[in-house]
């Protein structure tokens, strides 16, 4: 019995392979490497592919068509994960369904596992960098203390910019929520991987990211990353050595109040943010302004 459901799985597995249409990668001069993009159709998957598409051959991956999606694939098929990571040097890996508000099922079934296939089927065919997109919702908690609930408000009262701590990657993981615990369930996933299986993966804990590029609220004048700001920290992975086999890092602009710590990608990754959200303070409170009187 045990032989006939290895052989029937064996079988289910090529038939998803053969039912993910890959097409051959782009070739062109002066391409730095192949990389995989999965969430490609989403908002982050494509800024990150529209900043990389100067310098890399890229292959965008998402379970539906659409603009930057070259391939439709399930992620949660290690099969179909397998073939389409096939012949890359890196893997971005952006897939996920889940929100801050996603249940426990959604979590599992749609941020990790997609992220541990990833683990898996760069192991199996040879990728040897990922760049895993995890959230700054691992840590996401620690906004429920002073002064970081007091900056997320905007009441700034007594308050200087960078004179209370920042949060590090050194701080224990305190989730604030389902969504954030899958996210720091899966750095520390990578972190076996990295040891046990010789893999590269940098974990990203993104900040804020909107698609109009600029702040909508008090709390994203700490949290912002910029899509400019953002492509340059996914650059910074791609490029980092190959000696650096692991690590975690806040992705977040230069912003005058952001209260997570970005010394170690400046340090291990050489990342420069240039944006700061402060720069659209007066606007945001014109609009806001604007709103009420309407």
């Amino acid at each position: 019995m045990d032989r006939v459901r290895a052989q029937a799985h064996r079988l289910l597995d090529l038939r998803h392979r053969l039912a993910v249409r890959v097409p051959a990668w782009p070739v062109g001069a002066g391409l730095e490497g192949r990389v995989v993009i999965t969430g490609s159709g989403g908002l982050i998957g494509g800024i990150v592919r529209a900043g990389l598409a100067d310098g890399y051959a890229l292959r965008g991956v998402d379970r539906s068509p659409g603009p930057g999606v070259d391939v439709v694939a399930d992620m949660r098929r290690l099969a179909s994960v397998r073939r389409v990571l096939e012949g890359a040097d890196a893997v971005v890996d952006l897939a996920a369904k889940g929100s801050p508000y996603s249940t426990w099922k959604t979590v599992c079934d749609e941020d990790v596992r997609p992220a541990l296939n990833v683990f898996e089927a760069a192991r199996d065919v040879g990728v040897p960098r990922i760049v895993y997109a995890s959230s700054n919702h691992a840590v996401g908690a620690y906004e429920q203390d002073e002064p970081y609930a007091s900056v997320v408000a905007g009441a700034y009262g007594g308050l200087d910019p960078g004179s209370f701590p920042r949060i590090s990657v050194d701080a224990p993981v305190r989730p604030d929520g389902p969504y954030g615990a899958g996210k720091g369930f899966c750095e520390v996933a990578a972190r076996y991987y990295a040891d046990s299986a010789g893999l590269s993966i940098l974990c990203l804990r993104i900040g804020t990211v909107l698609s109009d590029d600029r702040p909508a609220r008090e709390r994203h004048f700490a949290t912002l990353l910029t899509h400019g700001d953002l492509v340059s920290l996914v650059r910074c992975c791609l490029e980092a050595p190959a000696s650096l086999r692991y690590g975690v890092f806040y992705g977040v602009s230069d912003n005058t109040w952001r209260f997570w710590d970005i010394e170690s990608a400046r340090r291990s990754l050489g990342y420069a943010p240039v944006d700061d959200a402060e720069r659209w303070r007066d606007r945001l409170a014109l609009r806001e302004a604007h709103s009420a009187s309407g």
